[in-house]
């Protein structure tokens, strides 16, 4: 008969496993009843934070987009400063130029006179006398330093004011560029949103950054820019009001001084010499045997480069014509009527190289002696001048000095902008 076997372990009593049974359900309640407490204020602080992040990036986004405005006006009130006072620069540049040109032009009564006084010098005898035209003659070179003086400290002027005002733009141009910078930074923040794939989490994004201003000093600091730039504008189109009358008085003053100084004299000389108009005559003549002569060269170099090509294919025929096999490599008449046509072409080359090295050293003998005709041309006109005496130079004056017109309203005074706080 079989014996039961009873595997070794240990055993509870029944109170034990009641018990056991009560304390997992006592745990299981108060762990439940924990976690609703916690479900409960998680809730409460998921809605609380929810909203107050709501209102919170609501806030910052109203504070951008006022911030955002705040910086386009600003933006704006430049942009408009920026092309004002691009303006002026330029008005005032094209007023210096022609305070420039006025300067320059004046080289030339100025030149007249003095040679007009040395010509006069030359005179012999009895006629070297100090009559109302040399007295003309002085005060008409002394009208000229003073009106050169005068147009040249208005050019300095405007030259030092053209500074200060490329000063100011790069003042003014350094700021729109940092806010136009600043736009594309805000309103790049203004459109991120939570779904936007670029946001991450930053290191330290709360710092306050080295150089960082207060809205005050922002303000402050373009306020500061546009004033200097108004400024400067009102005293440029100030400048270039002066410049004008300047310009106009100095005009006048030198054509009633001309007038009278042509009031005193009364004659009239001979035309150009005849050797003046041989001369050139000469120089048309020489410049159409240069251009027959340029043809000519032409012609040679293209007839030597069509010869260079003949004498490749000669070349490259003949030393075809070496590979050919075994006792078919012979002295054969082709092979003797090209060597000679070879011979023949670098002769022909030869003479054609020569006859072009005699072209060119006749176009070169030309074109020197052209240069020396052109410099005995002025000679003979600056001798002609010496000859003509002094109404004969005076002739360059005739012509009455064109009326200043300023091409810019120089003067309509312009307001500066209402200076509201953007």
């Amino acid at each position: 008969m079989a014996t039961p076997s009873f595997k070794p372990s240990q055993r509870f009593r029944l109170p034990d496993w009641h018990t056991n049974s009560h304390l997992l359900a006592t745990n299981a309640e108060r762990q439940r009843q924990a976690s609703h407490q916690i479900r409960q204020e998680a809730r409460v602080l998921r809605n609380e934070t929810s909203n107050q992040t709501i209102w919170d990036e609501h806030d910052n986004r109203t504070r951008l987009a006022e911030r955002i405005d705040s910086i386009n006006r600003w933006k704006e009130t430049l942009d408009k400063c920026l092309t004002d006072l691009d303006a002026e620069i330029d008005a005032l540049t094209q007023m210096k130029e022609s305070t420039e040109q006025n300067l320059q032009a004046k080289n030339l009564p100025l030149d007249v006179a003095v040679e007009c006084l040395t010509l006069r010098d030359s005179r012999h005898d009895i006629d070297v006398v100090k009559d109302p035209v040399e007295e003309e003659l002085h005060k008409e070179v002394e009208v000229i330093d003073a009106t050169k003086k005068a147009l040249q400290q208005r050019i300095s002027q405007a030259f030092e004011k053209l500074c200060l005002l490329q000063e100011a733009r790069q003042q003014l141009s350094a700021d729109h560029r940092d806010k136009v910078e600043t736009l594309d930074i805000d309103r790049g923040c203004l459109s991120l949103s939570l779904t936007s794939p670029n946001i991450t989490l930053k290191v330290d994004p709360t710092r306050v950054p080295d150089g960082s201003s207060t809205l005050q000093q922002w303000d402050g600091f373009s306020q500061l820019n546009r004033s200097r730039a108004e400024a400067e504008m009102k005293a440029a189109v100030e400048l270039r009001e002066a410049m004008a009358l300047t310009i106009a008085q100095t005009n006048n003053e030198l054509e009633a001084q001309r007038v009278a100084t042509e009031f005193t004299f009364r004659k009239r000389l001979r035309e150009m010499e005849r050797v003046y108009g041989e001369l050139r005559w000469q120089e048309k003549n020489t410049l159409e045997e240069i251009s027959e002569l340029q043809e000519d060269i032409r012609h040679l170099e293209d007839d030597l480069r069509r010869k260079f090509q003949n004498l490749k294919l000669c070349h490259t025929r003949l030393e075809s014509r070496t590979r050919r096999p075994n006792v078919e490599l012979c002295q054969d008449q082709a092979q003797h009527g090209l060597t000679d046509e070879v011979h023949q072409l670098e002769a022909t080359i030869a003479a054609l190289k020569h006859k072009l090295a005699q072209a060119q050293d006749a176009l070169d003998a030309l074109q020197r002696h052209l240069a020396r005709l052109q410099a005995d041309l002025a000679c003979k006109a600056s001798s002609m001048l010496l000859d003509a005496k002094c109404m004969d130079t005076r002739r360059k004056l005739a012509a009455p000095a064109a009326t200043f017109a300023p091409q810019v309203d120089t003067f309509a005074r312009r307001s500066p902008a209402p200076r509201t706080a953007p």
